[in-house]
């Protein structure tokens, strides 16, 4: 975790933000319902180990991550609670995750096999979640097939342990109906299996969590709401979490007919004042955001001019008398009165929330506050 403020280019991440988020999530599904916060990607490109060490004061009831190797990651810090890996597990890692204590999620008898062996020669018993596949199509049995495998995982099995039922919601954040179709689908698959003891049944991601509190059962999965992301259009907007700043470290002045950035895809309409941002496409800011996106200078916006390189960006500050060498833009966040959300970058650069925050580079340092 850095703290040095005289970074080339940084992000910054709020402490209090990201737990407000959580509380806010905890209060929408009531008490008694138990929380995993998805960590995966590290942290959503924030840095798992800081988010780990400030959600575990909250006492979620574990973590949940996309690979092995994070999961590991969160066992070595010393966290004791569950850990869920929540993607199809390579057959080489699952030795690994038994030997960690993960918890798997399985989306095949070919998987659950493996798991089964690999705990029985580290005689130990393996936690497992049931993946069900109601409609995203990238890993879960199937549903419409359930009368095949339901009877399969009903087995007795004595190094597996069933934890819980899972499956994911492919479109929360833009239509509520498929939320109630893909419960039905997950309902109708698990008929037979109802009743087999105190098993979680887990659905709801973020968007789910606010649009469908009917469907709320004894654990959800928030992810992107916790870091700032917003999870559709009717539902509460999170609190901002992260902010990314560079510094200005060239100033000229230039003559109308000058061009920026390679391509020369802009040139100087009249005479300017550009300043060199120390961050670019290297850094995670997207590239298309050349001669569409602006930075905050000074409380003021400064259009993006020219194709963003590798380690810099070129903006506009004719208008900006009062920029210096050496001044902290913001890339992403609020100054003054102005604010560039995540969301709204995201729109300008053509993808998601969740693209920028996990591509944010590992060479800039994550500051927290």
């Amino acid at each position: 975790m850095s703290t040095n403020l005289e970074a080339r280019a940084w992000v910054k991440v709020r402490a209090d933000e990201l737990r407000r988020n959580y509380t806010r999530v905890t209060e929408a599904v009531g008490a008694g319902v138990r929380v995993l916060p998805m960590v995966k990607a590290n942290a959503y490109g924030l840095g798992v180990v800081e988010v780990v060490k400030c959600l575990e004061a909250l006492d979620p009831w574990g973590f949940g991550v996309a690979t092995v190797q994070e999961g590991v990651e969160i066992r070595r810090m010393g966290v004791q609670r569950p850990i869920v890996v929540c993607s199809p597990v390579p057959p080489g890692e699952i030795g690994p995750a038994v030997e960690s204590g993960l918890e798997l999620f399985v989306s095949s008898l070919g998987t659950l096999k493996r798991i089964e062996d690999e705990a029985r020669a580290h005689s130990c018993v393996a936690a497992v979640h049931l993946d069900v596949d109601t409609g995203i199509g990238r890993s879960g049995f199937d549903w419409r097939t359930a009368g095949e495998w339901v009877p399969r995982i009903s087995e007795p099995r004595e190094h597996v342990r069933w934890v819980g039922y899972s499956t994911h919601l492919h479109s929360a954040d833009e239509d509520e109906a498929s939320i109630s179709e893909q419960w039905g689908r997950l309902g109708t698959a698990l008929a037979d299996l109802q009743g087999r003891g105190e098993l979680l049944v887990h659905v709801l991601n973020s968007a789910g969590i606010f649009r469908a509190p009917p469907f709320t059962t004894a654990l959800v999965r928030p992810g992107i709401f916790l870091y700032g992301g917003e999870v559709g259009a009717s539902n509460p907007s999170p609190d901002p979490v992260v902010s990314v700043h560079a510094r200005v470290v060239h100033l000229r002045e230039v003559e109308a007919g000058t061009t920026a950035g390679y391509g020369a895809t802009y040139r100087a309409a009249r005479s300017e004042r550009w300043a060199t941002l120390s961050i670019g496409y290297g850094d995670g800011l997207p590239r298309s955001l050349g001669n569409r996106g602006s930075v905050l200078l000074h409380g003021a916006f400064a259009p993006i001019i020219g194709r963003i390189s590798m380690d810099v960006t070129v903006v506009n500050i004719t208008d900006l008398p009062e920029v210096s060498l050496g001044d902290v833009a913001t890339v992403l966040g609020s100054d003054g009165d102005g604010a560039i959300t995540i969301d709204a970058l995201a729109g300008l650069a053509g993808t998601i929330s969740y693209e920028v925050l996990t591509g944010l580079a590992a060479r800039l340092p994550r500051v927290w506050v």
